[in-house]
């Protein structure tokens, strides 16, 4: 083989390889970015958020297509994906009859966000929506799916239910523990009404031998009331006072029985007793 010949190949092939690596690079620098899956009610506004990232430049020839696949078999979107909206220069266009009225660009191209609405939401929406940007010389990026799931109001996650449940356990748990600090105090105040109790009943037993003083008292003044002395009757029937001559004794006495004895107090009897 002829060395110039075989070196001329290799450059060749050195040149075409390195040509495919560049053109390589520029296209498949864009990337594509959606949400997978996107759940919103019927008769409402679904918002399909898009965004894409490109080594390129936006420009006026950057281009957004919007296509759908429905998922029910008797829809005529259901055998292939079908465009419903595109924007090039600016502009938006949209598709069929069927979202003509109902598909909104709402995003920003110069922020490379290419989002779509559709409002209202109908049953017939439910299927795969693709987002596909063109940015030349970016052209070979992979179209983003999104799957749209139009349902009824109660098949919706029960974000609210679960909050009320929630304040409604709450507050259970705080009328629980008021229930347990308003028995705490009963209690506390039940024990300090027994305790006063129990001092009153010992006040009032502390003064019940009050009334033995007061009859001794009585008897101090019975006693300090009676004569010294017996008397003596004499001529003319006029009574004096006997020398004391022997012992006297005096004796006070109580035939009632009862407990309260000292409350009845009879007359005192005193006798006389002397010796010859």
């Amino acid at each position: 083989m002829d060395p110039k010949w075989s070196n001329t190949v290799c450059k060749r092939v050195f040149l075409t390889g390195f040509t495919l690596c560049v053109l390589l690079d520029l296209t498949s620098a864009i990337e594509i970015y959606a949400d997978p899956e996107v759940v919103v009610q019927n008769g409402t506004t679904g918002v399909l958020p898009c965004r894409f990232r490109s080594s390129e430049v936006v420009s006026s020839s950057t281009t957004v297509s919007w296509t759908f696949q429905s998922s029910q078999p008797d829809s005529q979107f259901y055998s292939a994906p079908y465009v419903i909206f595109y924007f090039t220069n600016g502009k938006g266009f949209p598709g069929p009859d069927e979202f003509k009225d109902r598909v909104q660009f709402i995003g920003d191209i110069n922020r490379k966000d290419v989002s779509i609405q559709i409002s209202p939401t109908l049953f017939s929406d439910n299927g795969t929506f693709f987002c596909d940007v063109k940015n030349p010389p970016d052209v070979m990026g992979t179209a983003a799916r999104t799957e749209l799931r139009v349902v009824l109001k109660v098949s919706l996650p029960q974000v609210k239910t679960a909050v009320i449940i929630g304040a409604v356990c709450g507050a259970l748990v705080l009328l629980v523990l008021i229930a347990v600090a308003a028995c705490l105090v009963m209690r506390v105040l039940h024990n300090r009404h027994d305790y006063e109790g129990c001092t009153s009943l010992e006040s009032v037993s502390s003064q019940a031998p009050q009334p033995r003083k007061k009859v001794e008292s009585n008897l101090e003044v019975s006693r300090s009331t009676t004569p010294s002395g017996p008397l003596q009757v004499g001529a003319g029937g006029q009574r004096h006072p006997l020398a004391a001559t022997g012992p006297v004794i005096y004796a006070q006495l109580d035939h009632s029985g009862s407990k309260n004895s000292f409350h009845k107090m009879e007359p005192v009897v005193y006798a006389d007793i002397r010796k010859n």
